[in-house]
């Protein structure tokens, strides 16, 4: 075998890695921002295949307690929402409570922040339900007087 095909070869199998490699992470993340997201419709098709499997269901049973998972999954969502709302609400409150002992610059800064978590939480889509009104909490704030 020459030194050419053996490259050829080489840089084959390498080829096949990093394509292997680009498509598991591809297929994690579609998993993964479908399973995040939580959407309950998706995690109501969870909780039944794991019902059905561990408690080896019939299809009547299955019938009968769909609504109930339905519901389930739909007040999770609800409280992970809920959830959300309060954590970037403690948070907009602390930024607010934290700039009345900063610099100009320092509050401005606070502000890209803040215009970076946000831009990344559209980014991510999960800042379409319960979101905050637009513009910075800071933004209500007047600068320290001198």
């Amino acid at each position: 075998m020459n030194s050419v095909l053996k490259w050829k070869l080489i840089a084959g199998f390498l080829l096949v890695f990093i394509a292997g490699g680009a498509a598991g992470v591809f297929v994690t993340m579609t998993m993964g921002h479908r399973f995040m997201l939580g959407h309950h419709n998706v995690t109501a098709q969870m909780m039944k295949h794991r019902l059905q499997w561990q408690l080896k269901l019939s299809d009547e049973q299955m019938t009968k307690i769909s609504p109930i998972v339905e519901k389930t999954a739909a007040q999770l969502e609800e409280i992970r929402g809920d959830t959300g709302k309060r954590v970037r609400d403690v948070i907009a409150e602390s930024h607010r409570e934290i700039a009345q002992f900063l610099t100009p610059e320092q509050q401005e800064r606070l502000k890209q922040m803040e215009e970076r978590r946000r831009h990344w939480m559209q980014h991510r889509g999960q800042w379409h339900r319960n979101a905050p009104p637009a513009g910075s909490p800071l933004e209500t704030q007047s600068p320290p007087s001198d």
